[in-house]
């Protein structure tokens, strides 16, 4: 049996320039032999703005897996009993490996990753196209020619079989599954930056995109100068520079309107830095109630202002108690990773 790893775009900055390695390593640390299946290296290196990917490169990578998709059938190097894995199910690709593999009549299964999609209201693909009939066919098609659809949080399962499917989530027992992410080397590759003395710094380590309200940050900067507040994608940091200066820092702020997940609060709270999250989203379930603040203080701009006094009592509260906060920090992290940033669920439906 043998395991065809259809994996994402590798962006230095993101979390997907380690899942290049570590995704294959942790495959074979299982005792599975696992195929790479990858695309081209000469596609544009820049995001588009306030995205995850480039729009354009990324099709340009997606339909080189899907040709060598199609050569490794034609070859006869697809056998029954063989898995795919796409590290995200946005991917035209699983349409062209379940016409092929069930019109040949080869049985293999089909594990995906769900990010994000129209299904989201806040999302790229939910801002800009909404519910369009194209959109949300396509989503119903890669979810139903997927065997094994994972998840992060149960916020992110809810939001999908409701908003795409107008239906509760045990009619797809069996088919949808909650399991962490594949970052089981993210502890050990912070620890280091761990070590840094702190400072009185509060960052924003979003994208800066609508559903994140970079505004609300940036006016608490205004309103607080005695601390010092950084937004991280104002400066071209690389991703050593960029932990270096989480490492540094007391406190990660969000006002996120749209997370499924959240990586860059886990890796602030890895590196001894407040999570400082609303109650609303993938948070509420991730988080301790010391780390949250009420969704209403920041659903909205008018929302954050009528709160913005509680907001900011809140944070100097936790920056002048920082030390006192340290545990309860440490325990977060550890919480997190064995509930959200381990991919145990996702390697036990793999045989």
């Amino acid at each position: 049996m043998t395991v065809f790893l259809v994996d994402l775009e590798a962006v230095e900055t993101r979390y997907t320039g380690q899942w290049k390695t570590h995704v294959p390593d942790l495959l074979e640390e299982a005792g599975h032999a696992v195929t790479i299946i990858q695309g081209p290296t000469d596609i544009p290196d820049a995001t588009t703005p306030g995205a995850f990917l480039n729009f354009g490169g990324t099709n340009i990578y997606k339909a080189r897996q899907v040709e060598e998709i199609a050569r490794l059938f034609t070859s006869g190097k697809v056998v029954d009993g063989d898995h795919f894995l796409f590290t995200d199910a946005w991917h035209p690709g699983i349409i062209n490996l379940k016409y092929m593999a069930e019109l040949l009549g080869i049985k293999v299964k089909i594990h995906a990753l769900w990010h994000a999609g129209s299904y989201d209201p806040q999302d790229f693909l939910g801002r800009l196209i909404g519910d369009a009939d194209w959109v949300r066919h396509s989503e119903k098609a890669f979810f139903h020619a997927i065997d094994y659809n994972y998840f992060a949080t149960d916020f992110h399962i809810d939001m999908f079989c409701f908003n795409l499917f107008k239906c509760p989530r045990w009619m797809f027992e069996g088919k949808i599954f909650r399991t962490g992410w594949p970052m089981e080397y993210m502890p050990s590759a912070l620890e280091f930056f761990k070590q840094i003395p702190k400072r009185d710094l509060i960052l924003f380590p979003h994208r800066l995109a609508p559903e994140k309200q970079v505004e609300i940050f940036r006016d608490l900067a205004a309103s607080i100068p005695e601390y010092e507040w950084i937004v991280c994608q104002d400066q071209p940091l690389n991703k050593l520079q960029y932990h270096g200066l989480l490492g540094t820092a007391k406190m990660v702020f969000s006002a996120n309107l749209q997370e499924t997940l959240g990586i860059s609060c886990y890796e602030g709270a890895l590196v001894d830095a407040i999570p400082m999250v609303p109650d609303r989203l993938s948070y509420s379930e991730m988080y301790d109630d010391a780390f949250k603040y009420p969704s209403e203080w920041t659903e909205s701009w008018d929302s954050y202002i009528k709160h913005k006094d509680e907001l900011i009592a809140v944070i100097k509260n936790h920056i002048e108690n920082y030390d006192n906060l340290i545990p309860k920090i440490q325990q977060q992290a550890h919480s997190l990773h064995n509930y959200f940033f381990s991919a145990t669920a996702l390697l036990e439906n793999i045989k």
